[in-house]
């Protein structure tokens, strides 16, 4: 028996103790300056609880107090980043990181603590997780491919800029979806390149044409440029859909949406709508990256949180081997549930 077990049958109180510390300390560094009153209404403990706290990590000279509110010290940091690896064998996260990547069949796999349709800061750990994994994995000459949606443009916010240039290329994986801006892959490409130190190509076509729009567009030089780099693309960065979600945002009829779901679909990718199990239900036409194209990638980042995703993940996951996926604590318990 481990110390760690060891501690957790004589004082399991420590357990909760070192937990709840971690949680305040970590959100302290993710929106400092913060107050107590922030923190207690984010992590949903009393006030007075977040005061005590507080206090004594202030007297270990872990984070200090100003007017404006909390910020975290260097020393601070450094704990942090040996209390998430503790946190996470607290919780049991590598155990399951490695029964479910066997189970799932895929390259790898990251759990970061928390849910991020609840924490707002699993969202950020979860982009500083996949920043490391892109760097150790981009060489000169690259080209990423990147997805649009709300989790894309999240993740790509929290990518550190180091101030050097790389010999690399970022494209739209697709075309544009929906009208937010921010949240478009020609949007978040060019702010991924930016921070990379990399050049960036557009992709200036919205995601689903058909008929002759379709053929007109194609034909297009600059156009088609773009779709012979997507083609080129050797890395993809992407966001895992609900298939009800993805189907709202394109703004399917209801009535395709109900025959959708009656048929499984639980996830979408590139268009193409699967049921649990990979099978491809429907395939909605769209530009940029194909599904041929996705299956014979051999470097494959997919992101994806929150409990409600988890039968998406394990759907998407049946398509590609080499995927390395990133995801939360929430969903990597559902999808445990799920397969066993």
């Amino acid at each position: 028996m481990d110390i760690l077990e060891i501690i957790k049958k004589i004082t399991p109180e420590t357990i909760d103790l070192i937990e709840k510390r971690y949680m305040i300390l970590r959100s302290i560094y993710y929106n400092q300056p913060i107050g107590r009153r922030a923190i207690s209404n984010e992590l949903g403990l009393k006030e007075r609880s977040v005061r005590d706290e507080v206090n004594i990590l202030k007297n270990l000279g872990l984070i200090i107090i100003d007017n404006l509110g909390m910020y975290i010290t260097e020393d601070g940091k450094e704990l942090l980043t040996e209390l998430t690896t503790l946190y996470g064998e607290v919780k049991g996260l590598k155990v399951i990181e490695r029964e479910l990547r066997e189970k799932l069949n895929i390259k790898a796999l990251h759990i970061v603590p928390g849910n991020i349709s609840e924490d707002k800061t699993a969202i950020k750990d979860m982009g500083k997780l996949v920043n490391r994994l892109l760097l150790e994995l981009i060489e000169p000459g690259d080209i990423i491919g990147i997805t649009g949606g709300n989790t894309m443009a999240a993740i790509t916010d929290e990518f550190h800029a180091d101030n050097k240039e790389r010999d690399i290329l970022v494209t739209p994986a697709r075309g544009g979806l929906g009208s937010n801006l921010n949240t478009q892959s020609n949007a978040i490409a060019a702010k991924l390149a930016e921070k990379l130190g990399g050049k960036y190509n557009l992709l200036f076509v919205p995601d689903g044409l058909d008929g002759e729009g379709l053929d007109v567009i194609l034909k297009n030089k600059d156009i088609k440029e773009s779709i012979e780099i997507i083609e080129k693309m050797n890395i993809l960065l992407f966001g895992i859909g609900r298939a009800d979600t993805m189907a709202e945002r394109r703004k399917l009829p209801i009535e395709k949406v109900r025959e959708l779901l009656d048929k499984g679909a639980v996830a979408e990718a590139f268009g193409h709508y699967f049921d649990i199990d990979g099978e491809e239900i429907w395939e909605y036409k769209t530009i940029g990256l194909t599904l041929n194209k996705f299956k014979a990638l051999k470097n494959i980042i997919g992101v994806a949180g929150g409990e409600e995703k988890a039968q998406a993940i394990l759907a998407v996951s049946t398509l590609n081997t080499n995927m390395t996926l990133v995801t939360d604590e929430a969903a990597a318990r559902k999808i445990l549930d799920i397969v066993n």
